[in-house]
């Protein structure tokens, strides 16, 4: 008789992330990456050929994500929930290629050097992207930006860990 709800969220990404040099995903890596390489004036290379793609969602969105997913009613969420499909996806519903996202987070650093691509590094999945059509049916869209989300996330980088 209790009432869970599952959420399956896309590939996260905000403040308080793991910017480890080598033990961190994508974004916090890439972060401290073009940090490093602004404040030594080097380049950056970017693992495997940047043509791969990934959804992205600020954490912030998905702390909304998931108590709007609480405040569903209960009968409507039983209804559309099948026992096949016993959560909700939770991301923007739209990919950036690794490439695109490097150049970005190149923006918002302002690193203006060269970025190359190691393509004897792999590339991993060619596409990860949910569908997130369930909870947009309902009304629940992500509120921040990637940009402004990787602002957020540089600032927190800045402020949290001394290089």
């Amino acid at each position: 008789g209790v009432d869970y709800r599952s959420v399956m969220p896309t590939n996260l990404y905000g403040i308080g992330d793991n910017y480890h040099p080598t033990n961190s995903h994508v974004i916090p890596s890439l972060i401290r990456r073009f940090h490093e390489a602004k404040l030594n004036n080097t380049d950056v290379v970017v693992w495997g050929s940047g043509d791969q793609s990934r959804e992205f969602l600020y954490v912030d969105d998905l702390a909304d994500a998931c108590i709007f997913v609480m405040e569903i009613n209960k009968e409507d969420y039983q209804n559309k929930i099948s026992d096949m499909t016993s959560h909700i996806n939770i991301g923007i519903g739209q990919d950036i290629t690794i490439r695109e996202l490097a150049n970005t987070i190149a923006k918002v650093i302002g690193f203006s050097g060269d970025i190359s691509y190691d393509t004897s590094k792999p590339d991993g999945t060619k596409r990860k992207l949910l569908d997130t059509s369930l909870i947009n049916s309902y009304g629940w869209k992500a509120k921040i930006s990637l940009e402004e989300g990787l602002k957020f996330a540089y600032h927190d980088f800045i402020k949290n860990n001394s290089l």
